[in-house]
């Protein structure tokens, strides 16, 4: 049974189709129910999971003879190649090379000697980092202190946990294990070279992957150590370099992953095959939590090239022996799908429904302090409101879905580009009843993500292990653009109500109340020093399975919080520059941001006739990004982007070209996502199908360039591949404002424009 509905005005089944039931294992969520039950015992653990057990696997899949391991982590072959193992999956972030360079900083490699790899979908390469590095924010600094590494891996293995998203590639993975690891395997190599030379290892310095002894003149190279480096037991606390002391963290050194991608050689999941592979492709049914009823398999036997129509629970696949055979055959079928209770959901009505939830007052989270509703009724208090919503988003990543799956001997093997490796191998074993040794799952480069690869919101994991089990020969199932579309795990639809109190030219207090399956609380700090602030999360889940998007929920609550900043602004008969600058503690991080943007921009400066300028500041994922756009409207009413502007402070910027790039790009998604996406639903289905109705900004409207800077703070180490969306859509809503005098607060603002 479902647990209570929290749309009474929309009518939802009982009982849903897994695919149609909402998934919301944030990994927070995750690391602190598996850490809960290893704190009171709930889990039981063999001998398997033992540190020793654990290194003697890793070293067995990726070291060898000659070419020792180190901690899962990296290898040093006899010619001083030094091999990286990242268990982050490179889509586009540039992490691969960045992981690299933190970690060969710390291990004085020579750097055309280092490579990166994709770590094996493995227990054993469980990102432990990530477990630590997320463990704070779920049980507080103390609590996270308290754990032993061991137990730390137990719930890394135990989750299992290998995601590549959270904007904590660099952030968690590169500052704990790649960097410790750097430097303790640095130690161990003088250590053992210490020995072998019978010098103190005081006396030894490290560069270009040897060790020398001054004094002696004598030398070993890293290839010669490594082996009886490996026999040390590495340091699980050892000393770092000082910033002064690096010379690749900061450097722009070229990314890996570029030349594959140039020449061809890269190879996607979409891309990939095996002799005798046949390609499949799906229909489900068109309202979340339908179910198929019936179809007729003869249309799709008749084309040429098809050879079996396979029946699933809320869809129908066609396999063929190529992509174009199964898709002709899948467009003669008409199955027929139930709408599983969902008849009534349209987007107008999601909205009415969170409308009332807010008005309900009865929210299930809140963050916050001071009393706001006081603030509120005070003498000579003026109360600023405004109601803002915002659509479903698609993720529209490059490429589909594409797994290809060989089930043969009771054992499954999947070859594709998922942002879990090992919940990838988790989900495909339960859905056909295996164990996770019996799955293997080979991970692949993937053409884009945002988010919609996590595996538990992707039905597909579970599709290829079911067509994979009916037939004798490898399979590759591929999602159309249409199902991609139709069938996304899209960011929530979120409605918002906002209140303010004004006094003598200040934000007394404030109040966000929002719906939407999403809770942003503990995840999307509140930047603003206001003597009293709630922001009230309010419950609500349509049919529709979202998820994860570029930069989670600081996209909604970005839009919301730095809109209504400018509104206050104008109330208060203030520039939203200097009105923000009020608000932020002097001497922050935050004021530095948005000081060195409006100097960058020229904020201030007299603008060309018909051009509105518009600023936005909001941290996330432990960075904070502070933007600034100059826009227009052009002769159809839509915007036009002039120039842009974006200031971070990431605390470490570890590689300048990468981290620009990852800004640029976020800050063009913003635009994108702001101007002209919507996922609307009609009678329970999605509405639009393809990129015809769900407009992607071209290159023709995206700003000339982007002016990109990085305040390298020295602050702990922030994420970059998401920070630089969520001010892009508020920058731009509030130089429009600037511009026409009308505030926008619904999105996308193509829909105000043609209205």
């Amino acid at each position: 049974m479902m647990a209570d509905n929290p749309n009474p005005d929309i009518d939802l089944p009982e009982t849903a189709a897994p695919a149609a039931k909402p998934k919301k294992k944030g990994i927070k969520r995750r690391i602190f129910l598996a850490g809960s039950a290893l704190v009171v015992g709930g889990g039981i653990f063999g001998v398997w999971w033992t540190d020793s057990s654990v290194k003697a696997r890793g070293n067995a899949l990726i070291g060898g003879k000659g070419k020792p391991a180190f901690g899962s982590v990296m290898t040093i072959a006899e010619d001083d190649t030094v091999t990286v193992f990242s268990p982050h999956i490179d889509f586009g972030q540039g992490s691969h090379t960045a992981l690299a360079q933190m970690l060969a900083d710390e291990l004085d490699a020579k750097w055309d000697k280092v490579g990166i790899e994709q770590a094996p979908a493995d227990l054993a390469f469980a990102n432990s980092a990530l477990a630590k590095g997320f463990l704070p924010t779920m049980t507080g600094e103390f609590a996270a202190g308290l754990l032993p590494d061991a137990v730390i891996g137990m719930m890394a293995r135990s989750m299992p946990l290998m995601i590549t998203g959270g904007s904590s590639a660099i952030r968690f993975t590169g500052e704990i294990a790649m960097r410790r690891t750097g430097a303790a395997v640095r130690a161990a190599l003088i250590a053992e070279a210490a020995n072998r030379l019978g010098v103190p290892e005081s006396e030894l310095t490290t560069a270009d992957s040897v060790v020398t002894h001054a004094k002696s003149g004598k030398s070993l190279r890293y290839g010669e150590l490594a082996a009886g480096a490996a026999e040390r037991s590495l340091a699980s606390d050892p000393v770092l370099k000082t910033r002064d002391q690096w010379k690749l963290i900061g450097t722009g050194v070229p990314r890996r992953d570029i030349p594959g991608k140039v020449d061809g050689s890269a190879v996607y999941g979409i891309d990939f095959t095996l002799p005798d592979m046949r390609v499949a492709t799906i229909a489900a049914a068109p309202v979340r939590g339908g179910k198929l009823e019936s179809v007729d398999e003869a249309p799709a036997l008749a084309v040429k090239g098809v050879e079996k129509v396979i029946k699933l629970p809320d869809a129908v696949v066609v396999v063929g022996k190529g992509y174009w055979p199964a898709t002709k055959g899948l467009q003669a079928l008409s199955p027929k799908f139930s709408d599983g209770g969902h008849a009534a959901v349209s987007t107008p009505a999601i909205y009415a429904a969170q409308a009332k939830l807010i008005a309900g007052g009865k929210a299930d989270n809140e963050g916050g302090s001071g009393d706001v509703d006081g603030a509120f009724k005070a003498p000579g208090a003026k109360l600023v409101e405004a109601e803002y919503r915002v659509p479903f988003l698609h993720h529209a990543m490059m490429e589909p879905f594409a797994l290809t799956g060989h089930f043969k001997d009771g054992k499954l093997t999947i070859w594709g580009g998922l942002q879990d490796p090992l919940s990838t191998r988790a989900r495909a074993a339960k859905a056909i009843g295996l164990d996770i040794e019996d799955v293997t799952f080979n991970t692949m480069i993937m053409g884009g993500g945002f988010g919609r690869r996590f595996p538990d919101i992707v039905e597909i994991i579970d599709q290829i292990a079911l067509v994979a089990k009916e037939v004798p020969y490898p399979v590759k199932l591929v999602w159309s653009r249409e199902q991609e579309v139709t069938h996304g795990s899209y960011r929530p639809q979120s409605s918002a109500k906002l209140s303010a109190s004004l006094k003598d030219g200040a934000i007394t207090a404030l109040r966000i109340d929002y719906a939407q399956s999403g809770n942003a609380e503990g995840e999307v700090p509140f930047i603003y020093s206001i003597p009293a602030t709630s922001r009230r999360h309010f419950a609500y889940q349509s049919n529709q399975i979202d998820g994860p998007w570029r930069s989670v929920n600081a996209t909604q609550l970005g839009f919301y919080t730095e809109s209504f900043m400018d509104e206050l602004a104008l109330a208060a008969g203030a520039d939203p520059y200097q009105f923000r600058r009020k608000h932020l503690a002097e001497g922050s991080r935050y004021l530095k941001v948005l000081d060195e943007v409006a100097k960058r921009s020229g904020w201030g400066t007299p603008l060309p006739a018909g051009v509105g300028r518009g600023i936005a500041i909001v941290e996330c994922f432990d960075t904070i990004v502070a933007e600034v756009v100059e826009a227009t409207l052009k002769e159809d009413g839509s915007p036009k982007v002039l120039r842009a502007f974006a200031v971070v402070d990431c605390g470490t910027t570890v590689n300048p070209l990468n981290a620009e790039a990852q800004i640029m790009g976020g800050l063009i998604m913003g635009l994108s996502s702001g101007i002209g996406e919507a996922v609307t639903l009609d009678k329970g289905a999605v509405v639009e199908s393809n990129f015809s109705d769900y407009p992607i900004l071209k290159l023709a409207d995206a700003p000339p360039a982007v002016d990109v800077h990085f305040l390298d703070s020295g602050a702990k180490t922030g994420g970059i591949g998401e920070p630089g969306l969520p001010p892009a859509t508020p920058a731009l809503a509030n130089a429009l404002a600037s511009l026409t005098g009308k505030r926008i607060r619904n999105l996308p603002i193509l829909t105000q424009a043609k209205a």
